[in-house]
């Protein structure tokens, strides 16, 4: 099986380890602009790939409060074409989306139908998105609070603030699902090898917690004390976008991911492995 991955960060780069050994083009944004649709044509047409997985996206939530026109445009807009030529092409798109199209209002988890109504601008480009791919009959999955060894993230910032700091305070009234990125990785690939049919599918680790019960975890995981770790409202750290009190996803149409904390436990040894030989590391035993 052929394989195109469009976007080079974090999740992109964990896709491409899990197609070792099988033919992949992997195309950072510097080798491909989304929104250049002659050469999304040129390399969807070019390499033929029986499968496309499109990790490429704007996700600066904030930014996009008073950039939302150029999220759209990627986000949105230009997956249309991306969608159009891999049908033309007979090709799947697996598509990423997020639990921010929900408004976080509902106390209980979202299902693949339940109806959408993102309360940001960067919700609302992804929601653009998620239709112009559904449109085209391929595959959605929303996914959240992503981390992994390959960029920035909560768990990686926990981990700094960890020995920098003597305190940390932590929003404690947002629920979601900490996914690592490795594990979401294999989850589209199974996606897209499994001959489920297309439509919306939700990519998240199991369970839920707060922001607050993830960062508490990492501490524990450092062998720090988790009391430092303080608990605040959102109200705390006001920011130009508004995030969903709790954007917790039901996975009822395929086999879920693991649960949170286990994951996280498989993935500490190469996290942990990010403070080697840096302050945190020597203060905390990492190393």
């Amino acid at each position: 099986m052929r394989w195109l991955i469009t976007g080079g960060g974090m999740l992109a780069a964990d896709v491409r380890a899990a197609l070792t050994g099988e033919p992949v083009l992997a195309l950072r944004r510097s080798e491909l602009d989304l929104c250049d649709g002659r050469a999304v044509r040129d390399a969807v047409l070019g390499h033929r790939p029986q499968v496309v997985i499109n990790c490429a996206a704007w996700t600066a939530v904030d930014a996009a409060e008073t950039c939302e026109a150029e999220a759209l445009e990627i986000n949105g807009h230009a997956v249309r074409p991306l969608a159009q030529v891999c049908r033309r092409a007979g090709a799947r798109l697996v598509h990423l989306s997020t639990d921010y199209v929900f408004d976080g209002e509902s106390g209980r988890p979202y299902h693949e139908d339940s109806p959408t109504g993102p309360v940001n601008a960067y919700g609302r480009t992804k929601l653009a998105g998620e239709r112009a791919a559904l449109e085209q009959g391929h595959y959605v999955v929303r996914t959240a609070w992503l981390y992994g060894a390959g960029g920035p993230n909560f768990v990686r910032t926990m981990i700094e603030l960890a020995g920098t700091r003597p305190t940390v305070d932590v929003v404690d009234d947002q629920r979601g699902q900490p996914t690592w990125s490795a594990d979401l990785a294999a989850f589209l690939v199974r996606l897209a090898r499994s001959g489920l049919p297309p439509g919306v599918y939700h990519g998240t680790s199991a369970g839920e917690t707060t922001w607050h019960g993830l960062a508490t975890e990492v501490f524990k995981l450092l062998g720090a004390d988790p009391g430092r770790v303080r608990p605040v409202p959102g109200t705390a750290f006001p920011r130009p976008a508004r995030r969903p009190a709790s954007g917790v996803l039901a996975c009822t149409r395929c086999e879920p991911i693991r649960h949170w904390r286990e994951a996280l436990h498989a993935a500490w040894p190469t996290l942990s492995g990010l403070a080697v030989g840096g302050e945190v590391g020597r203060q905390w035993g990492v190393v």
